[in-house]
């Protein structure tokens, strides 16, 4: 029997860790706080992932290490370095394959359709920072790979969408959004995010670079305007937050003073192209609606 370890618990790493167990895999999910979901086959563990003494200890024998997890957003450059360190020194001294989730931040502002082999050139603390996790495993000697995923949406996704969106569009309250509202975004599910890293596990082809999830591409007006008719609510009312709305919010809470440095170009769409993960990793975008219908059942 398989067995594997996932170092995070949100929503990606318990999907990931049920695809895996529903395939009679055991997994090992490690977190500081133990969570994750109830499966015969899932070991929850509470344990400081940049131990890496603890950490090894916990991988020893798997046949994977998967990384979901990151220091709360505003602390990135200041945390990451510690957490990549202590997953790459593990994956090293076991000999373990190591499958990353990344997001798009270490491109930077730029134009696309994105391939992921576009230069990672981001200037940001944030997007640098994804950078140098990458480019520190790519250049290890590790057997790696890195599943970047866009904004998340979906049954239990944390992101400007569920947090800034559903719940107001399904109760009928006015929207405030950090982006523009018409120009065309791209959108990961939770669940083929999963379905993505599994794949990019189980494939040699994976290994020595990085994939994209699968997307569902439309304007932040749109998604919502879908969610609204599914879920019989009314039309959306939307609007758009203002430099000065981002700089107000961020003397109340670190977050908002990070959204600044992943706001996309004005009028520039940023949309990534995910065919090699279709034809190599055979992983397809979940139509929008089937995605949009689990939030609305989870609401």
């Amino acid at each position: 029997m398989k067995s594997h370890v996932i170092v995070g618990r949100g929503a990606a790493a318990s999907k990931t860790a049920l695809l895996l167990a529903e395939d009679g895999e055991r997994v090992r999910m490690i977190s500081r706080t133990g969570g994750g979901p109830d499966h015969p086959l899932i070991d929850k563990v509470t344990a400081d992932a940049t131990d890496t003494d603890r950490l090894t200890d916990l991988t020893e024998g798997a046949d994977t290490l998967f990384t979901t997890a990151a220091p709360p957003y505003h602390l990135w450059p200041q945390q990451f370095p510690a957490l990549s360190a202590s997953l790459l020194s593990t994956a090293r001294r076991i000999g373990v394959a190591y499958v990353m989730l990344g997001n798009l931040y270490a491109y930077g502002p730029v134009s696309g359709p994105i391939t992921p082999d576009f230069p990672l050139t981001a200037t940001g603390p944030k997007g640098r920072t994804r950078a140098r996790v990458w480019e520190e495993a790519a250049a290890s000697g590790v057997k790696v790979t890195e599943v970047r995923a866009a904004q998340f949406y979906g049954a239990g996704a944390f992101s400007v969408f569920s947090l800034m969106v559903q719940r107001q569009v399904m109760e009928g309250r006015l929207v405030l959004v950090p982006q523009e509202l018409d120009v065309p975004h791209s959108y990961s599910a939770i669940g083929d995010t999963a379905r993505t890293l599994v794949a990019a596990s189980r494939n040699e082809q994976a290994y020595g670079r990085a994939w994209h999830v699968p997307t569902s591409t439309l304007s932040v007006r749109e998604l919502a305007g879908r969610l609204a008719e599914l879920a019989g609510a009314p039309e959306p009312r939307m609007e758009e937050m203002t430099e000065r709305d981002l700089t107000m919010l961020a003397f109340t809470e670190p977050f908002w003073a990070e959204m600044h440095e992943v706001l996309t170009k004005p009028g520039q769409p940023f949309v990534i192209d995910y065919s090699e993960t279709e034809k190599i990793l055979g992983v397809s975008a979940t139509p929008v609606n089937e995605v949009l219908g689990e939030v609305i059942q989870l609401y």
